[in-house]
């Protein structure tokens, strides 16, 4: 070549960075770079001409090319010779300087390349622009920007330059009237002065080691001067800015005494700028490179700056910091720095101006102050060693600020402290107590904001700083080990510090396994000497009563249990062993749970057994004595937390048990009774829980005491004090009767039951009603309490149970018993009936039930009067609104589980039918009620009525269960109930009173009955909103209730269920229709005597209505008339206007009734379909091309007649006889009503029923035969191919006439699958039509019966032979989609006889071959089914068979691997794999051309638009791999090309190209040639993915081989357009970036 390869590829892409497209200059910058990885020389030569040859060229390409040349020389500045380094540095020059004005990007590029060369050549790049830098002159900006730049990169090079630098500058500062250029000027000096601080700092690494500050003193005072007194003074911010940053590292090179006269104009107007900038960062850090120089040369001038320096920097620090920006977080490090600085000159000085600043009250001020401080402790501890006690005495006020920015301030100076051993001098602690303070704080209250200090995390509170500092000083500071212990046990007990107690107790643990590491005298707790320490009783009290709510405060429970079982030695001697044990368990329980799972009361449990155990071990009264009055003392500091004052209250009753000493325990009682808040609920449960606890151990002097206190003065005094305000001493009065009425019922709970029944009624419940005053043994006084009258209830109820659960209950005689239930039913009906707001029905009625099983038993009416009450005040209750609270329901389940227990023990009482048919009786109105919710309730309680009796029968003799039917009558119609959970229950009502049938008939209990045991599994249906679903299961229930009832009561039954078709719910009356009909028909043979009556009451429901389901019981007469009038019932009902109406329906369906009637139906219907012709042409359309066909009315009235008949259950025989013609009649039926209109006279009325309120089924032709084809198939027993089809989506297929061939396919498919004994006659029906004048029956036929062939059925029926010739004999049919059809047939025969294939290959591979040379197919679809069936079968034909069409085959689907259609294309391509797959081992030489010829379509169609044809690519390469014949290439393939593995298609397209150039170069042209016809290519990624194969094939092939490339063509700019320069052209971007990236890998031929 002429030029240079490279130069030529380098012109190419730099006449594309022009394109408008960002990506595409990218991509063109990145082949430039590339270019100059090789050939950096050739590349910035080329750039460099272009530049001076294109000067007109915009600014923004120059920049593009001068940053890619900066890259190129950045990568290979060593590489570079002088000459082109001398060449890039005059360019750049140039290109710096051409203007004057400043174009920013364009000469920063160019003043960036002049930095990337000085790296290596700075004498050449100095020569340059010191040319340009000239004395008596200006220089450009850019110069002066340059030469700062090369001194910050290559500070030894360009030290040695600085003195004549400077010398030529300094008259230049003068000289500077524009901003602009003295900001450059200050930048320069900036980093100048830094160059030259590094350079003296590594003088042993210096090329001048003689180099020495003061060289360049005089130059840079003479600038400082210039800069200072005249430049800082500028109104422009961005040069004063500069200024100040370049006397920052000016003033180390100032000599020391200008340096130090300067100080006092220098350190105010360095000051003065804090009040012009809002951004400081700058001032700030030239201000500490200042106060640093000043101290290094031991300025005496500092000190009388200080007070200015202080306040500046102070004010600084207080500024509030709007924003997190990296200057303002860089601003404040630099101003503490400052502080750092003057701390360690100053130290008296600092603080006496920082402390006093701690006594204002502006928040900003103190928390500036405040982090000043800290920062000092930390920073400058030698010299704050001293000052400790006068820093820690300063701190008194900022200890009682409540500002939350304060007090994470101050809890930052404290940690800070505990670092330097200030919290060991006096005063420490108050800063621990302040510590532990801020930890109690609760955390909702805790503002989340960003702190003031940016280091600190912005969303801490002063809560979560606190508590983290808390447990670094005590787990990390060691010399805080004897400071904390064991002074933070004081804060265990106050209340205040109650929310600290989590991170309190992981502290103390923290430290006292420490102390007990040192050893036993370090650990053990001197109380004699630590006076303010609280005692081991406080101590356990304390955290056993706050572990009861173990999740609160961040899991305060574990937490509190692990310090007391580490204090184990300090609170008793002997507990140690004990605790090692049952502490860790109590901590894995809450391990296991979370505060959502943990039971509370399970919990409470076991921590009172661990109380007792404790109490066990230590068996010391005086211990315990000690211990219960430490609980008794901290009672009122749990006044705030009642769930914790009555766990106190638990262990206080624990405790008092476990004491010997009677005199102690009435002690304490007395005094709980005196002090004990009577108004609060839980404080009242507490008492009297502690009570019940206490009686386990002391039952007679706890009733002893309770009496005592009744009559006690303080019970007397306390009722005259209240006299006095007559309103408050009756409530006073009645809450403490509460209070004592429950410690009864508690007593009576948990005393020992061999004392309780002695003492129940002279003690317990004497004492009980003389608090309550009721009219039991005096004059009755109502009260108005309603907690009084609760508190009764339960200790009733407490005692109830403990008199049922003694073992001597029953020969117990209880004399109140019947008082007691008239007292709770007062109760009971006292509360509202509509609503429920309080448990005292709940709690009344489970009094009661224990009551009820005591002796002796209730009056009838009593009970009767009990039974009505309940229900009355529990089933009218109105139900929740939606979204109420959980607490409510929760109380309306419990009253209803109340109800349940009651009415349960009241039928335990009275275990016969008779007595079970009072309780139904009594539910009977509510079952029947017209509320919804009542019916509910009421079939649930019957449900669990009927459970019960079941459970407990016993039967001594077989007895009749004589009211069976009637109870069956009443609950077998609420299974089709409007509310769902009503018909759950009704059939729970069912299933129970068939097993008590079967039980009364003498089975045993645990038998279980096949049929009864069907109606829970039809429990599901009734779910089911679907009313078919519902009354279908309804039907089932009536037939199981028709299996097992005894015939005696049957007529009982049916009168019953005649009642409720009346009933106003009409799924109910629809039920009892359904059961009635199947009772009838099941059992209708014993009701001979019966039948006029029961005919006599269906006619006269009839006359009462008009409803379907009772039109349903003239289904038997229809059957009558229609057994002797076959063809004239048929005839008459096929007159009925279209569409049918719901009775005409109803009708044709009671003529399957019995199945000879109905075969002789279908067969007449048959005819009557077939006989006329299915459409006629409209006018319009035999004038137009539009469609226009209508049915004819005939063959829609039976088609419609046929679903009727069809949809009937019993019709199932029939179907049976007639099941080959009636499926091909329908199915055919179907194909030719394909898109058929209406009738008009029809339309109108169709379009109407649409609109109505009930629309009946449609008359679509076509969807009326789909419909009764599915019906035929159900009722033919195809269950299976009716629900295949419909999960497939055939049915909606088959109705439209895009998708009917795939419809058909899907139910030949079915059909195959699960019917297959079927398909030899329909087969038969079938093939009989394939003659048909209609196409579309034709194309069906054919659909179905090729199908057919994909199922191994065909071999098990021995139907292959004549569905293949049936299929041959189609080949020449005039319609296309027979044709195609027939060759999908015969290639199924690879799927269902893959053994026969061979035998019939020559005539397979001729149809295929037929059908791809197929001419009369204008849209090559019978050529596409002939490559998929060729595919299939390829595998499977003989080897000879296959040679002779090999190659024929491949040439003929080579044009469709670029075909417009994505079918064309995926079809041909998987083809040809499956030729390359064939072809291994005998013709692999012969097919080598075509692999060849296919690969690059393939490689490039990888990249295909479409999912499919990607997919058939990957197939199609992996199988050409081995005939290929190089295992590497063919392994390339198999791991790069995987199903369902993502493809980096540049990673892979270069691994190719690189085998293929190394096994075949001689290709390289070839392939390189078929690439440049895809650069045409109309889809884009297609276009993209050509010139990268050609890139990659040129990039590995070896030099040798290049003459076959035509580089001319892909490259040259004249005379002819090359490729790559079109494609650098094409309107998408991806395609001209990819062009750019191929260009910049031709460099291989450089």
């Amino acid at each position: 070549m002429a030029e240079p390869y490279v130069k030529k590829l380098s012109t190419v892409l730099l006449e594309a960075i022009t394109d408008k497209d960002p990506l595409v200059q990218e991509q063109v910058c990145g082949a430039l770079c590339a270019l100059g990885e090789a050939q950096p020389a050739e590349v910035l030569r080329a750039c460099e001409e272009y530049l001076w040859q294109h000067e007109k060229l915009a600014h923004p390409y120059r920049t593009m090319i001068l940053r890619a040349m900066e890259t190129v020389v950045s990568s290979h500045i060593s590489d570079l010779d002088k000459d082109m380094a001398r060449a890039v540095i005059f360019l750049a020059s140039s290109e710096m300087t051409r203007v004057k004005d400043l174009v920013c990007d364009w000469q920063q590029a160019a003043s960036n390349v002049l930095v990337a060369v000085g790296k290596q050549f700075i004498g050449l790049v100095m020569e340059e622009v010191l040319s340009k830098f000239q004395p008596g002159a200006l220089p450009h900006y850019f110069v002066v920007q340059t030469l700062a730049n090369l001194a910050a990169s290559n500070v030894f090079g360009m030290v040695p330059f600085l003195t004549s630098i400077l010398s030529t500058m300094l008259p230049m500062l003068g000289m500077a009237k524009h901003d602009t250029m003295r900001v450059a000027f200050c930048c320069a000096l900036q980093h100048f002065s830094e160059s030259t601080l590094e350079y003296l700092a590594n003088l042993d690494q210096a090329p001048d080691p003689t180099v020495r500050k003061d060289t360049f003193a005089t130059d840079i005072f003479s600038a400082y001067d210039i800069l200072f007194n005249h430049w800082l003074q500028s109104r422009e911010a961005k040069l004063r800015l500069a200024v100040v940053e370049a006397l920052g590292p000016m003033s180390h090179l100032l000599p020391s005494e200008k340096l130090e006269e300067q100080l006092p104009k220098l350190l105010p107007g360095v000051l003065a700028l804090y009040r012009k900038h809002a951004e400081t960062f700058h001032v700030s850090k030239s201000l500490g490179q200042i106060l640093e120089a000043a101290v290094s040369v031991g300025s005496r001038t500092l000190e009388a700056q200080l007070d200015a320096l202080l306040a500046a920097l102070h004010a600084q620090i207080c500024v509030p910091v709007e924003s997190s920006s990296p200057l303002v977080v860089s601003n404040r490090k630099e101003v503490l720095r400052c502080f750092t600085v003057l701390a360690c000159c100053s130290p008296d000085r600092l603080l006496a101006f920082l402390l006093p600043k701690l006594d204002a009250n502006n928040e900003r001020t103190r928390v500036g102050t405040l982090q000043v401080v800290r920062h000092v402790i930390n920073s400058a501890a030698s010299q704050m060693e001293v000052r400790k006690p006068f820093i820690l005495s300063s701190m008194r006020l900022p200890l009682l600020d409540t500002n939350s920015k304060v007090k994470r301030a101050v809890v930052q100076v404290i940690s800070a402290m505990a670092h330097h051993g200030y919290l060991e001098q006096p005063g420490g602690e108050a800063m621990v107590a302040y510590i532990v303070q801020q930890c109690a704080l609760p955390p909702e209250a805790e503002p989340q904001k960003p702190g003031p200090d940016s280091e600190d995390p912005a969303t801490d509170s002063v809560r979560d700083v606190s508590i983290s500092t808390l447990y670094l000083v005590s787990t990390t500071v060691d010399r805080m080990s004897h400071v904390l212990w064991p002074h933070l046990l004081e804060f265990l007990t106050p209340v205040r510090f109650t929310g600290a107690l989590t991170p309190l107790c992981r502290s103390l643990v923290h430290l006292a396994q420490k102390r007990e590491e040192v050893g036993a005298d370090a650990f053990l707790i001197q109380y004699d000497s630590n006076v303010t320490l609280p005692s081991p009783y406080a101590i356990t009290t304390r955290l056993l009563t706050v572990s009861s709510n173990p999740y609160l405060g961040d899991g305060r429970g574990a937490a509190s249990l692990r310090l007391l079982s580490v204090l184990h030695r300090n609170i008793h001697p002997l507990l140690g062993q004990r605790w090692a044990t049952t502490v860790p368990l109590l901590l894995e329980h809450l391990d296991e749970h979370t505060e959502e799972t943990l039971s509370q009361k399970e919990w409470e449990e076991r921590l009172l057994a661990f109380l007792r155990d404790t109490l066990a071990v230590v068996s010391d009264n005086t211990w315990i004595c000690q211990l219960s009055l430490e609980m008794c003392r901290q009672l009122p500091c749990y006044n705030g937390t009642p769930q914790e004052k009555n766990f106190l209250y638990k262990c206080i009753g624990t405790t008092l048990g476990a004491a010997s000493s009677k005199e102690v325990v009435r002690k304490h009682l007395q005094e709980l009774l005196e002090t004990a808040r009577h108004q609060e609920e839980a404080e009242r449960e507490g008492l009297a829980c502690c009570f019940g606890i206490c009686a386990t151990s002391h039952l007679d002097d706890v009733l002893a005491q309770l009496e005592d206190f009744m009559r006690s003065d303080v019970f007397r005094r306390s009722t005259g004090i209240f006299n006095i305000f007559k309103d408050r001493s009756e409530n006073e009065v009645e809450k403490v009767k509460s209070t004592l009425i429950l410690c009864y019922g508690h007593v009576a709970a948990r005393a020992p039951r061999e004392l309780v029944l002695a003492k129940v009624e002279s003690d317990i419940l004497r004492n009980i009603f003389q608090y309550f005053s009721t009219k039991v043994l005096g004059i009755k006084v109502e009260t108005k309490d309603p907690a009084l009258k609760l508190c009764l209830i339960q200790s009733v109820c407490m005692a109830s149970q403990a008199i049922c659960s003694s073992a001597q209950a029953g020969s117990f005689h209880f004399s109140r018993k019947a008082e007691l239930v008239a007292q709770m039913m007062e109760f009971i009906k006292a509360e509202p009936p509509d609503s429920l707001r309080t448990p005292i029905r709940k709690k009344a009625m489970l009094a009661c039930t224990y009551l009820v099983s005591l002796e002796p038993a209730l009056e009838e009416r009593v009970q009767a009067d009990l039974i009505r009450g309940c229900l009355h005040s529990v089933m009218g209750v109105l139900p929740e609104p939606e979204g109420e609270e959980d607490r409510q329901e929760s109380l309306y389940l419990d009253t209803m589980r109340a109800l349940e227990d009651l009415l349960t023990s009241l039928l335990r009482r009275n275990m016969t039918p008779q007595g079970l048919q009072i309780m139904v009786e009594h539910l009977s109105p509510w079952i029947r009620s017209p509320r919804g919710h009542e019916r509910v309730r009421a079939l649930g309680l019957s449900a669990c009525l009927l459970q019960h009796f079941l459970e407990h029968l016993h039967v001594s003799a077989l007895v009749p269960f004589h009211n069976l039917g009637l109870l069956i009558g009443l609950f077998s119609p609420r299974c089709a109930d409007l509310w769902p959970a009503t018909r759950q229950e009704a059939v729970s009502c069912v299933h129970a009173l068939l097993y008590l049938q079967l039980g009364y008939e003498g089975f045993s209990r645990d038998y279980r009955d096949d049929v009864a045991e069907q109606l829970l599994a039809l429990k599901e249906g009734l779910v089911h909103p679907d009313p078919a679903v519902l009354f279908h299961t309804c039907h089932g229930i009536a037939q199981i209730i028709a299996k097992r009832l005894p015939p005696e009561q049957l007529i009982s039954l049916l009168l019953t269920l005649f009642e409720s078709l009346g009933d106003p719910d009409k799924n109910c009356s629809r039920a009892a229709t359904i059961m009635v009909n199947c009772l009838l028909r099941e059992r209708g043979s014993m009701l001979q005597e019966k039948v006029p009556e029961i005919v006599s009451v269906l006619r006269s429901k009839l006359q009462e209505t008009r409803e379907e389901h009772v039109l349903q019981a003239a289904q038997h007469s229809v059957y009558l008339l229609a057994s002797q009038h076959c063809a004239a019932v048929v005839s008459s009902l096929l007159g009925s206007p279209l569409p049918f109406d719901s009775h005409t329906c109803t009708l044709w369906r009671a003529l399957a009734l019995e199945p000879s009637l109905t075969a002789q139906v279908l067969g007449l219907l048959l005819e009557k379909m077939s006989r006329d012709v299915p459409f006629k042409e409209t006018r319009a359309f035999l004038l137009s091309s539009s469609p226009g066909r209508e049915a004819t009315l005939l063959p829609l009235a039976a088609t419609c007649a046929l679903h009727e008949v069809l949809s009937a259950l019993e019709s199932g025989p029939a179907v049976l006889e007639l099941y080959p013609q009636l499926f091909a009649a329908l199915l055919l039926r179907v194909s030719c009503t394909l898109g058929v209109l209406l009738p008009r006279s029809l339309q109108a009325k169709e379009r109407r029923s649409v609109g109505s309120a009930v629309a009946p089924r449609s008359l679509e032709p076509c969807s009326c035969a789909v419909d009764a084809l599915q019906a035929m198939l159900l009722r033919g027993g195809n269950e299976d191919v009716v629900r295949r089809v419909e999960l497939e989506g055939g049915w909606q297929l088959l109705r439209t006439s895009a998708g009917h061939e795939e419809g058909v396919t899907r139910l030949a498919s079915a059909m195959a699958k699960c019917a297959g004994p079927r398909l030899p006659l329909v087969m038969k029906a079938l093939v009989c039509t394939q003659s048909s004048v209609y196409e579309i029956q034709r194309v069906t036929s054919t659909a179905f019966l090729a199908e057919l062939l994909n199922s191994n059925v065909v071999n098990d029926l021995m139907l292959l032979e004549s569905l293949l010739d049936n299929l041959a004999a189609r080949q020449k049919d005039t319609s296309a989609s027979v044709r195609r059809l027939v060759l999908r047939g015969l290639a199924n025969i690879a799927s269902s006889s893959p053994e026969k294939v061979q035998a019939h290959g020559p005539q397979l591979l001729t149809a295929m071959i037929g059908g791809l040379d197929d001419r009369d197919d204008p849209h090559s679809l019978v050529a596409l089914e002939a490559m998929v069936g060729l595919a299939r079968l390829l595998e499977l034909v003989k080897r000879q068979d296959l040679r002779s069409v090999l190659l024929h085959v491949a040439i003929r689907i080579r044009p469709f691997f670029d075909s417009e259609k994505t079918e064309l294309r995926s079809a041909s391509i998987r083809l040809f794999g499956h030729l390359n797959q064939v072809c291994h081992g005998g013709c692999e030489d012969v097919f080598l051309e075509q692999v060849v010829a296919g690969l690059v379509p393939l490689l490039l169609h990888l990249q295909d638009p479409q999912a499919p044809v990607t997919n058939a690519c990957r197939f199609a390469l992996r199988l050409c791999g081995p005939n290929l014949q190089h295992e590497e290439l063919a392994a390339v393939f198999q791991k790069h090309l995987q199903e369902g593995r993502g493809l980096h298609f540049g990673e892979f397209l270069n691994a190719t190209c690189k085998l293929l150039m190394y096994h075949f170069p001689e290709l390289l042209g070839r392939l390189a040639a078929t690439s440049l016809f895809y650069f045409k290519s109309s889809w884009e990624d297609v276009r993209a993915a050509a010139p990268m194969l050609m890139g990659f094939l040129v990039l590995h092939a070896e030099p040798e081989h290049q003459p076959q490339v035509d580089l001319e063509q892909i490259t040259a700019v004249a005379p002819r357009p090359p490729a790559l320069q079109l494609l650098l052209k094409d309107p998408a971007p991806l395609v001209r970036a990819k062009a750019a990236e191929t260009l910049g890998r031709l460099v291989k031929f450089a």
